[in-house]
């Protein structure tokens, strides 16, 4: 549910694209088929998290910004985030709009609407 309210959100706000994954491993392919130019990753997903899939696709699209979005951070969790460079992490708790304005100014967009 949380997934396809961030990717309507997505829509909404006038990214082109918005492809759902159920897990790091489906994320990893999804990216090698659409190269996307933002990625937003859960911390918590089956298979492979997002700690373990943020590297793979950093490898695939250096260039692609990095969103994690979790609904823990811990301190553990931020110092492996600085070893694996994610652009930002966002805690699902944050509002929606929060997010949104992050993947505009990460993309270097001004966001509709605010």
């Amino acid at each position: 549910m949380v997934r396809r309210t961030v990717c309507s959100a997505l829509l909404s706000e006038r990214f082109d694209v918005c492809g759902e994954a159920n897990d790091g491993q489906e994320a990893i392919e999804l990216t090698r088929k659409f190269c996307p130019d933002l990625i937003i990753l859960d911390l918590s997903m089956p298979v492979m998290n997002g700690l373990q899939a943020a590297p793979v696709l950093r490898k695939l699209v250096p260039k692609s910004s990095v969103i994690l979005f979790t609904l823990h951070a811990s301190e553990a969790v931020e110092q492996q985030l600085r070893t694996i460079e994610v652009n930002s992490v966002f805690l699902k708790g944050e509002p929606l709009s929060k997010l949104m304005g992050e993947a505009h100014a990460l993309l270097g967009d001004r966001p509709f609407g605010f």
